[in-house]
């Protein structure tokens, strides 16, 4: 039997921020990411908690203010595995409040934020709490200690990390909202928050089974990442001589890719491990079948990091070679436009493995773009994509030749048929295809140099859907059902850099291509535009040759 104890003890604030415990941020823990808006909500709460009745402190309901997960012995020493962004908040307020209050009652507050240490006897402030050590330095001399949040108003703490902003931006807030109170009304509110607030404080001396309090939390709903579980478990596994050395890289990478990406990126490393589509919480199947415990060291260097570089050159289109870079963040550019992130993994593994060959990253990618292309334009189910990336991926580890026509990265001759059937029929029809379709079919004819950062792109109808009777595109359409087969084609679309216009989309050929096809500086942005502006008329003759002409062009682009 176990002789692991696990202690779940209710504590007001005042016994939380006490010699009792000595509160530390492990170095596995993500930063301070509580933004104004988790602070303002925390304050309000209390604020209406409290009241504005003539209660006194002891008649007022206590309020719950949730519960941490602690590594804790007998000692003070406990590491925070659960409640950082509360433990954090509570005291960035406690902070404010001894800003706002009398000087003769500063002392009564700091004795929350630090024990005193005695010069005579050669002892430091003990702070309750300790944030991780990047930020550490920043939260004693802004916010524990005295007079700090008064030096806070334009600091520039750019040069720091998004926590030390975040601490900044709360303690901020918190003084401007305080400061709206009165000195009575302050005293209650602090009098309220040490005495009748409480925070349920779950303990146990082993790692182990604290995190599995930690994930038994998670599962129920609490507002924790699969990444802080899995850091806390990886870096957990490495020995302490080099756990500082690890979290730094760990941190970094999550820095300079953002939470959500960086998060985004272990859904994409299970997939490059499992290759198929998931079956179980991503947790799981990252432990079972990437085993980053297996070796957390070799995990953070042979996997983590490479995989991260190459996500992140994907994602922003930042791959630097001397040689083709241009041509491969083009391609990147195409993907990143697809409509789902199947094709990521693929794209990651096959990039990490061949960084400095760039004629091979342009062909692979080439046909990548056209793989994935060709998907979604057929409307591809999310069990066709997995499969079909999962064979890929099992094709470049196994270095495969990938451009035989067996190959997985290659579209069939049934697919190509496919695709090209709804290519020639009412792209129009299909929304989710039809901008990425004339994006790249206007790249292709403008001979791949066109840039896209248009605010607002629309596809937009030559002949309208519904053109005014007495019109010249009767005289040219007189047949409502020829008419209707032509609308919706390909060849009677084009791009436009502006909002649809209901009025302008009815106007005659003539007016349309004035004041409506081109811009301010009356010509077209794109070159499907341009090619509309040449022509004089707009016939079924005319659509069913530039129709012929486009579907040609995707045919060279996509090799149909």
């Amino acid at each position: 039997m176990s002789t692991v104890k696990i202690q779940a003890t209710e504590y007001s604030i005042s016994k939380v921020f006490s010699k009792d415990f000595v509160f530390t941020i492990p170095l596995y823990q993500r930063p301070y990411a509580w933004k104004t808006e988790q602070a303002e909500e925390l304050l309000e709460d209390l604020i209406t908690a409290l009241g504005d009745g003539n209660k006194t402190i002891e008649e007022i309901n206590p309020y719950f203010l949730g519960s941490i997960v602690l590594i804790k012995g007998d000692k003070p020493d406990a590491q925070v595995v659960d409640g950082q962004q509360r433990l954090t908040t509570l005291t960035i307020l406690i902070a404010a409040f001894r800003a706002l209050i009398p000087k003769e009652l500063t002392d009564k507050l700091t004795k929350y934020l630090y024990q005193e240490g005695d010069p005579f006897e050669g002892t430091s402030n003990i702070y309750r709490l300790r944030l991780r050590k990047r930020d550490a330095e920043f939260f004693n001399e802004y916010i524990q200690n005295e007079s700090g949040i008064g030096k806070l108003q334009g600091l520039n703490v750019s040069k720091n990390s998004d926590s030390c902003q975040n601490i900044k931006e709360n303690a901020l807030f918190f003084v401007q909202r305080l400061g709206q109170f009165n000195e009575s009304q302050l005293f209650r509110l602090v009098q309220f928050l040490v005495t009748r607030c409480f925070i349920v404080i779950v303990s146990s001396p082993d790692f182990d089974s604290a995190y599995r309090i930690f994930s038994v939390l998670n599962n129920r709903g609490l507002d924790l990442s699969l990444t802080d579980i899995l850091k806390a478990e990886i870096i957990g596994e490495i020995p302490d001589i080099e756990k500082e050395q690890y979290n730094s890289q760990w941190e970094d990478i999550e820095d300079y890719l953002g939470r959500d990406d960086f998060k985004e990126l272990f859904s994409h490393i299970r997939m490059i491990s499992r290759k198929a589509k998931l079956a179980d919480t991503i947790i799981k199947e990252i432990r079972e079948y990437v085993k980053p415990l297996g070796n957390p060291q070799n995990f953070i260097n042979k996997t983590l990091i490479p995989f991260a570089d190459s996500f992140e050159q994907i994602k922003r289109t930042s791959y630097t070679s001397t040689h083709r870079a241009l041509e491969v963040n083009k391609l990147f550019g195409w993907l990143n436009r697809i409509d789902n992130s199947d094709w990521i993994p693929p794209a990651i593994l096959y990039l990490s493995k061949n960084y400095n060959d760039s004629d091979k990253l342009v062909s692979f990618f080439t046909e990548l773009e056209r793989l994935a292309a060709g998907l979604m334009i057929k409307r591809a189910n999310i069990n066709e994509r997995i499969g079909r990336y999962g064979r890929l991926l099992t094709a470049i580890e196994k270095e495969e030749d990938l451009y035989t026509p067996q190959s997985p990265l290659q579209l069939t001759s049934e697919e190509r048929n496919d695709i090209l059937d709804i290519l020639k029929k009412d792209l129009y029809l299909i929304e989710k295809i039809r901008l990425y379709v004339l994006l790249r079919l206007d790249a292709a004819l403008s001979g791949g140099d066109a840039s896209y950062n248009f605010p607002t792109i629309t596809v937009e109808h030559v002949l309208p859907q519904s053109p005014n009777p007495n019109s010249l595109w009767m005289q040219w359409f007189p047949d409502q059902k020829e008419r209707g087969n032509f609308v919706h084609l390909l060849g009677n679309l084009l791009l436009l850099s502006r909002k649809k216009n209901s009025e302008a989309q009815n106007y005659d050929f003539a007016k349309k291509k004035q004041t409506y096809f081109t811009s301010k500086t009356g010509v077209a942005n794109f070159a499907l535009t341009t090619q509309v502006l040449m022509e004089q008329e707009w016939t079924p003759e005319v659509i069913n040759k530039r129709q012929k002409h486009l579907i040609d062009k995707l045919k060279e682009v996509w090799r149909l």
